[in-house]
């Protein structure tokens, strides 16, 4: 659930922190009236001895004008090269320390937690969330804890996760057939990976929020029945486009009272029509439960405990429909484009003349197959790990414990593509110290997961996408998580259980049922949609039936 935040290749939150790092393009035609403000003594830098290193500015913009790429998290890595782990930088009106290394984000998220649980949100954020109503965005304190207990106890927890088993077999079985069919109907022509894995996510969003994977509904505020691509397009795909929207009195807001109308009809508009969809699905359930046909999902959890208002419960609900409709998406999409990477095509020839040696000279050298087993592709790699594992039987989530580079996939993948690169800014709200340095009470934080994991001082070869350095007893079991892609301390995220059994039971049944390789030409293609995590040019693959019983 964290995803919408904090943890979301692609996700509303991630995409938000764009309109927080590059609005230098807005905020020209107010630097005059800024200036002015400045001159009065609204503005007074403030200087501190013990203060993290400052990147030179601007007057009045600070550093706004710098991030006008709109890949922040890349700069901020630059950055970090010349200033450390941590430094200031200025947005506008804001001062804001980011942190470009595990250790000090660790510090932070729990350590000094107490000093940083606030979440700062833009002013598209607090409305698109109707003011932190949700589990993700919501302040430390009782309700976050309440409704935190109500996702982890229904649908995110151990138990939980449980109910949800059938449907989630389902999901992968129902992909398999797609692809299948695909192939079946043109060989030679490349699937869309995106396409297929995004339909199945949000049919499983679907049932556990809403106990139903619902084709249509009909909502009043429109006067007729929206498809199904129409509820995916008003929840999240528009959701995801608003949250990027720049509200410039964000960076300036001593002239909140200066009008933005173009910016609230945007917002506002788009939060409406969210908001019309998800009542309209929540009023559907009801109905179904007033039949006698409903199943258990996570909106009847929280109508039985009865402790919400109607917004809550609207907020909450759509939180969990979107859940996996992101960081899952994002982080699967990914692991199948490294595995599917420049295959080696010798691969199963090498393991065959081993094996065959071995047969030959009646031995079993352990060598042997050692130096055969890395001589393989990623790929190869890791199906030949399911064949010693599974053998013919189909790889389940039962057998995940036991397939340790299936799980240095899933942990390199969440290294070197971060489904979200920054963790949205939090609020220091007293006065704290991070790595030896002084930050005063006021000041925003953002940790740079981009920058933490491709720190040099941390990780060899940062740029390049290896599975083994999570392998072989090379880190220990706590360090595994050292990517951070989850969080960490008491906000780390809730569905990351959920997110790491959908994504680890996917790609082993997509490996061990085909071989894949990228349409040629799209190698080099690892680009992303601004901020996010997101290709940009979605996963064309070509896929090769492994002729499995």
């Amino acid at each position: 659930m964290e995803a919408f935040v904090s943890g979301g290749a692609g996700g509303v939150g991630a995409a938000a922190v764009v309109g927080v790092f590059v609005a230098a393009a807005v905020v020209g035609g107010f630097v005059a009236a800024v200036a002015l403000v400045e001159r009065a003594g609204v503005i007074a830098p403030r200087k501190r001895p013990n203060a993290p290193p400052a990147v030179p500015g601007l007057p009045i913009i600070g550093n706004l004008h710098q991030l006008k790429e709109k890949k922040p998290h890349q700069t901020f890595a630059k950055w970090a090269e010349i200033y450390g782990p941590i430094y200031t930088i200025r947005t506008g009106a804001s001062s804001v320390v980011v942190l470009n290394s595990t250790e000090v984000a660790k510090e932070a998220m729990v350590a000094k937690f107490s000093s940083i649980s606030t979440r700062k949100l833009s002013k598209a954020l607090t409305v698109l969330t109707r003011d932190k109503s949700m589990v993700a965005t919501s302040d430390y304190g009782d309700f976050h804890k309440m409704v935190k207990r109500y996702v982890m106890s229904s649908m995110l927890g151990t138990s939980a996760q449980k109910q949800f088993r059938d449907t989630r077999d389902m999901m992968i079985h129902n992909m398999l057939s797609t692809f299948h069919k695909l192939v079946k109907d043109d060989p030679h022509a490349p699937l869309i990976f995106r396409d297929v894995f995004k339909d199945e996510l949000f049919r499983l969003s679907m049932i556990q929020s809403l106990g139903e994977d619902v084709s249509s509904v009909y909502v009043d505020e429109f006067g007729r029945d929206i498809s199904k691509e129409e509820i995916y397009n008003a929840t999240v795909t528009d959701m995801m486009m608003c949250a990027i929207e720049v509200d410039w009195r964000d960076f300036f807001p001593y002239l909140s009272w200066v009008p933005n109308k173009s910016f609230e009809t945007r917002v506002f508009t788009t939060e409406t029509r969210r908001t019309a969809v998800m009542r309209a699905l929540i009023k559907q359930q009801k109905e179904r439960i007033v039949r006698g046909e409903a199943k258990t999902c996570y909106l009847d959890f929280l109508l039985a405990e009865n402790t919400l208002t109607d917004e809550q419960l609207t907020m909450l609900v759509w939180e969990a429909l979107i859940e996996a409709a992101d960081t899952t998406l994002v982080t699967t999409e990914w692991a199948m484009y490294e595995l599917a990477k420049n295959p080696d095509k010798q691969a199963r020839n090498i393991v065959t003349l081993f094996q065959l040696i071995v047969g030959i000279l009646g031995i079993i050298n352990q060598s042997f197959l050692f130096l055969a087993f890395f001589l393989l592709s990623c790929q190869e790699r890791l199906y030949q790990e399911i064949r010693e594992v599974c053998g013919d039987e189909t790889v389940t989530e039962e057998h995940l414990p036991r397939l340790p580079y299936l799980n240095a996939v899933f942990h390199e993948t969440l290294r070197r593509h971060s489904p979200v690169p920054l963790i949205p800014p939090r609020f220091v709200h007293e006065d704290t110290k991070l790595a030896g340095y002084d930050v005063p009470a006021g000041t925003e934080m953002v940790i740079n997961l981009y920058g933490c994991n491709m720190n040099r001082k941390e990780w060899e070869s940062p740029e390049e996408w290896v599975p083994e350095r999570f392998a072989g007893g090379r880190l220990e079991v706590a360090d595994m998580y050292k990517t951070m892609a989850f969080g960490a301390g008491r906000r780390a995220c809730a569905g990351s259980l959920q997110a790491m059994h959908i994504a680890c039971a996917a790609v082993a049944r997509f490996v061990q049922e085909f071989g894949w390789r990228l349409r040629e030409g799209d190698e080099e293609k690892v680009d992303t949609v601004q901020l996010t995590a997101y290709k940009l040019h979605p996963l064309h693959v070509h896929l090769t039936p492994r002729g499995r019983v």
